[in-house]
């Protein structure tokens, strides 16, 4: 189909042009062309998933080239798309177009504002093709795309030193999944012959696998790549450096789409991992960790852009915890609810840092409800679905997986009160949030510009109304993910009051805690807190340490020891042997004509030499 065909090249040729033009063009000229590109991808989307709704159990695939042969199966360079593909692209597309339309506003005043936005187009890009892959040679181009994008945008303000160091670690510690996964694909390639999605969906011998432990070493090779790319244990400090970037790209890379990646392939790889059972719940196990890990180092942050972070990490814990749970339709379903609260949250959070002058600081905030009351109620609203109150787009997705806990074969209930622990956490460190910055006495000292730009206002609009009603849209994933056989008959009756209640404690825990009350929690008494076990859960629970001293450190020591490089002695030893012979052949060269006789007829003797002592003898 050719609206499919076109459908991730929009913004591709939106990159070129903006690269090729540059600063020539005016602000208006590269929004236009910018975010036009990704409004005829998001169009090219809706009209391809609303004809695919009509027969959601087909596949549209768009042959383009073939791109090369490896062993006896040709690799094309072809897109498809079912029901899966059609979620990814929905929340890509849609999603990144309204923060794109933000990015403009938002980035009006960069010098190199077209390189900003061409940037973003590539991501886009490069994602759209991470989901529409006929296979997984083409995904992985795909997956490799969104992870250099994701260095150049957010070291875009390069002169930073934090940025340039954010950039760099992101890149690094991504790779490391990175290698994972094409280890994952080598195995996986020699085992079924075929990278190509369809063949290894349908591909019978696939059981064998199972029975010989390789589906074990290749699923488990597909999760190291997964928790490198969506930031989930132990893979995960680069994503709140990575908050140094400008923030939409936090909203669109670092929230609604590349760290959601991993969720992406586990869940196209279902059939896979449903062989092997222990691969499962060690995801299950990585999503529970880490939901948990990253909700308490959130309840620390001062930075706002920190806290989302964090809160990012959590909620895709609850979406591997889907996953190892066998339920791959809510996980899938919170991937997109998330991508609209969390967009949302981070949105709101660069319109209040753009009106208080690039602050960031939750204690430098405060009062803001009064001061900014339209972008405080939608930042309220993107919160209520991130605690997953009743009425908003998070309580269905997030319910939908808690509901799936506790009788699972591959989880249980001890990943079911994770879950539940997971939500009160998040409660917590999300209505301080609200308390620190909304409520109370205004703390900082820059004067307050409210937002005058439509295009930073009604992205968030539109946001807010999906945030809430996101969950009402059906997805029909049956025909892609086989369901769990879940006998529920033996949970109890109170599972599903206590989670619901839980979202409300957190809230009153939070208001005991947080609430800048008068008197007790004045604008002079809130004051960010320095203690030994704060700074530990701001530096991520002490992981960056614990890093440092196991790779950076003895890796720093080892290059300061072999600082002259043994490898490189066995290369110089090569240069030093041809500098010898050089000097050696050179000395022959006297310019002597009585040497250069002699060394003739020397030669000529040691060849009769050679000569005669080769033959017979009798004849010598």
């Amino acid at each position: 189909m050719q609206v499919l065909a076109y459908l991730p090249f929009y913004p591709l040729i939106s990159f070129l042009l903006l690269i090729l033009l540059s600063k020539r063009l005016t602000w208006l000229q590269a929004s236009i062309i910018s975010v036009g590109s990704v409004a005829l991808s998001a169009l090219s989307a809706g009209y391809l998933i609303h004809t695919f709704m009509l027969t959601p159990e087909s596949i549209v695939e768009a042959h383009l080239w073939q791109w090369f042969k490896l062993g006896d199966s040709d690799v094309n360079f072809a897109l498809r798309l079912d029901s899966l593909s059609a979620v990814m692209i929905s929340v890509v597309s849609g999603v990144g177009f309204l923060i794109h339309a933000f990015a403009a506003a938002y980035m009006k005043d960069d010098e190199n504002f077209s390189r900003f936005m061409s940037y973003m187009n590539l991501f886009i890009t490069a994602m759209l093709l991470l989901v529409l892959a006929d296979n997984l040679v083409l995904l992985y181009l795909g997956w490799e795309g969104v992870g250099l994008c994701s260095f150049l945008l957010i070291g875009f303000w390069y002169q930073k030193p934090e940025n340039a160091m954010a950039a760099k670690k992101a890149f690094i510690v991504t790779r490391v999944g990175d290698t994972f996964l094409a280890i994952g694909l080598f195995l996986l390639f020699r085992e079924v012959g075929s990278l190509t999605i369809t063949d290894i969906m349908s591909n019978p011998d696939l059981s064998t696998l199972a029975n010989n432990d390789m589906a074990f070493w290749i699923c488990l090779l597909f999760v190291g790549g997964a928790v490198g790319k969506s930031a989930q244990l132990p893979l995960q400090t680069w994503l709140p450096d990575a908050m140094a970037g400008p923030t939409p790209v936090s909203a669109l890379i670092h929230a609604a789409t590349m760290v959601t990646a991993g969720v992406y392939l586990i869940a196209r790889m279902n059939n896979l991992f449903l062989l092997t059972p222990q691969v499962m719940t060690i995801v299950a196990t990585i999503g529970a960790l880490t939901l948990l890990l990253a909700g308490i180092a959130a309840l620390a942050q001062s930075d706002i852009k920190r806290v989302l972070a964090y809160s990012t990490m959590s909620q895709i814990g609850y979406m591997m915890l889907a996953l190892g749970a066998g339920a791959f339709s809510a996980g899938v379903m919170h991937l997109m609810t998330h991508a609209f609260f969390k967009a949302l949250l981070f949105l709101t959070a660069g319109a209040i840092i753009l009106a208080l002058h690039h602050q960031q600081n939750m204690f430098k905030m405060g009062g803001l409800i009064k001061k900014l009351p339209m972008i405080s109620s939608l930042f309220f609203i993107g919160v209520a679905a991130l605690i997953a109150l009743p009425g908003t787009s998070g309580f269905v997705s997030k319910e939908a997986i808690i509901a799936e806990l506790y009788s699972s074969s591959t989880a249980g209930p001890m990943f079911w009160w994770a879950a539940i622990i997971g939500a009160l956490i998040t409660s917590i460190y999300s209505l301080r949030m609200i308390f620190l910055t909304f409520f109370g006495q205004y703390r900082g000292t820059a004067s307050i510009e409210k937002p005058n730009s439509y295009l930073l206002i009604m992205p968030l609009f539109l946001l807010a109304v999906l945030a809430l009603v996101g969950g009402l849209i059906a997805l029909d994933l049956s025909a892609l993910f086989i369901s769990e056989d879940i006998d529920k008959s033996a949970e109890p009756n109170w599972l599903h009051t206590v989670a619901i209640a839980t979202p409300f404690v957190g809230i009153v825990i939070a208001y005991l805690f947080y609430f800048p009350h008068s008197g007790k929690n004045s604008a002079n008494n809130i004051t960010e807190n320095h203690s030994k076990l704060t700074l530990f859960m701001q530096n991520g629970l002490g992981f960056n340490g614990l890093y440092s001293w196991l790779l950076v450190k003895p890796f720093v020591f080892i290059s300061k020891v072999n600082k002259n490089d043994v490898i490189d002695q066995f290369i110089k030893a090569i240069s030093w042997n041809v500098v010898a012979w050089h000097e050696v052949l050179k000395a022959t060269q006297s310019a002597n004509l009585r040497w250069y006789l002699a060394m003739l007829g020397l030669g000529v003797i040691i060849l009769l030499a050679v000569l005669l002592g080769q033959m017979p003898g009798e004849l010598a």
